[in-house]
């Protein structure tokens, strides 16, 4: 007589989060205003602004958009502001900062969606690899989501698992 094989990992009541779900599919482009700047120091208004107004706004169509300068220079907000303006028509998003922060504000408008309700009093494995780059704003960010309503949360895979935290039993 086969004994019959048991998925003991379904069976187990474990909810698997996996933050591929929610990563942001698009082709990422940083915009860096030290290209507009007269000798990499200074923004000059006229030249800056014949310069967005030649620029091809089209090319960044449906794209996630993130608008900084890396010169350690002053450059004025209403720069950053023209720039945001002339993308808006175009780009799918568009954040000040650089492409790390474009991944966590990303994750963190995603994330903010999750229906919390079903994780209540559950425990919870956050996947730790895959297909698609994580950002670790994004763990950060579900672990303070969730610590609050879950009954144990864990790190990894099933078969290997970090545990990260266990409600306290009363």
């Amino acid at each position: 007589m086969e004994e019959e094989i048991q998925n003991k990992v379904e069976e187990s009541g474990l909810i698997n989060i996996d933050l591929e779900d929610y990563y942001t599919k698009g082709e990422r482009v940083l915009i860096d205003l030290k290209e507009y700047l007269f000798q990499e120091l200074i923004l000059k208004e006229k030249d800056f602004r014949q310069a967005v107004n030649d620029h091809d706004w089209s090319s960044y169509q449906d794209k996630l958009v993130a608008v900084h300068c890396s010169a350690d220079v002053i450059v004025p907000s209403w720069a950053y502001m023209l720039i945001a303006v002339n993308l808006e028509s175009y780009a799918k998003k568009v954040i000040f900062g650089n492409l790390d922060t474009l991944e966590t504000t990303l994750f963190h408008q995603n994330l903010q969606s999750l229906d919390m309700d079903k994780y209540k009093d559950e425990r919870v494995i956050i996947k730790g690899c895959g297909n698609v780059p994580i950002h670790d704003s994004a763990y950060v960010e579900i672990s303070m989501l969730l610590k609050p309503i879950v009954k144990s949360m864990m790190f990894g895979e099933a078969c290997s698992t970090v545990p990260l935290y266990k409600r306290p039993s009363n």
